[in-house]
């Protein structure tokens, strides 16, 4: 009888005070139609994470595996691979050259060095994507180490599930710093120019070689309006792009895709975190070597008021390790949200 009682008071409660929210015998009661208001700190560094991080921001010198030239040894190819390598042995053997794409016994190119005669670039660069889709690119007539095609397309998708190159969506501002042949700010240009009938793309490369070879790809391409190359070292382009010649306020993509044992990536990506061409939301894709361990998944710049990029993807291919980050994220970019989990050693 007396429990009855109870239930009767307790449905009574239930009908006189629906929005309430109580605790009967251990168990929070919440009616369905209830809302609550979640309020989030402005001063959250992840957009959108997937997981949760208390990670501090740290500054690209604060590894020290960052702030020396990394040792990342490669087969013997017809590409850049630097006279420091560990595979100068190499260099020990008489070649004779037969003109053949790539293979072993070719001994070590440095980057941006005139090819030798009969020597060609490892693989025929062409376009995966957009309008012009299977256009094979001139290469120039020094070594290089191109993104890897399977690389390319794959960064590109991870850029498509952000939103960008979609049907509809804003042309895609890219600044490509080592361009080489300019593959990778071509590409962008072709997927562009096919969602939205735009796109801008500027390289940047010390070799003027390679400068030549951006503009014969672009005026073949018929995009001689939409991108422009910089002779310029890396480091001034960033840090001073007004300077190096960039007339573009703020890039939506930087791509940095050094020769790896012939940089510092500290500098570079320090660099990037104080450039003005850098804001909020900016894209950028780093592409370094496996035996560097992996770069940190959040970074800020040394100086005051400079980027801090958080880390959305962190993925091998190979011995070769694609970073992307975004530069004070705001959460606006769908399907860049924070994973920290992906920014673990992948030797």
């Amino acid at each position: 009888m007396m429990s009855t009682s109870v239930d009767r008071l307790l449905l009574l409660l239930l009908l006189l005070i629906p929005s309430s929210s109580f605790v009967i015998n251990n168990f929070v009661i919440i009616p369905q139609h209830s809302t609550r208001t979640v309020t989030s700190s402005p001063n959250i560094l992840l957009a959108k994470p997937r997981r949760s991080s208390s990670e501090e921001p740290v500054t690209p010198s604060s590894n020290p595996n960052f702030s020396k030239k990394a040792k990342a040894s490669r087969p013997f190819r017809g590409t850049v691979v630097p006279s420091s390598s560990s595979t100068s042995k190499a260099n020990k053997s008489k070649v004779t050259f037969s003109g053949k794409i790539g293979g072993r016994g070719l001994g070590l190119m440095s980057q941006g060095k005139t090819r030798a005669s009969g020597i060609s670039n490892v693989s025929r660069l062409k376009i995966l994507g957009g309008t012009h889709k299977n256009r094979i690119l001139k290469s120039p007539d020094v070594y290089l180490r191109p993104m890897m095609g399977k690389v390319k397309e794959a960064l590109f998708s991870t850029l498509r599930s952000f939103g960008l190159y979609e049907p509809g969506s804003k042309s895609v501002k890219w600044l490509d710093v080592f361009c080489g042949s300019g593959s990778v700010g071509l590409e962008s240009l072709s997927r562009s120019h096919k969602s939205c009938d735009g796109g801008l793309s500027v390289f940047v490369d010390f070799a003027e070689d390679c400068c030549q070879t951006v503009r014969d790809n672009l005026d073949t391409m018929n995009f001689e309006n939409l991108g422009y190359p910089i002779k310029s070292d890396a480091l001034k382009a960033l840090i001073n792009p007004v300077e190096a010649g960039i007339d573009v306020d703020r890039f939506d993509v930087v791509s940095i895709t050094p020769p790896y044992e012939e940089v510092v990536y500290a500098d570079l990506v320090d660099a990037v975190c104080n450039s003005p061409v850098v804001g909020e939301d900016t894209v950028v894709v780093i592409e370094y070597p496996v035996e560097l361990g992996s770069l940190p998944h959040v970074v800020k710049g040394s100086q005051d008021g400079s980027s801090t990029l958080v880390g959305v993807r962190n993925r091998k291919y190979g011995r070769t390790v694609i970073a992307i980050y975004v530069a004070d994220p705001t959460g606006r970019m769908e399907g860049a949200e924070s994973r920290p989990e992906e920014f673990i050693s992948l030797k």
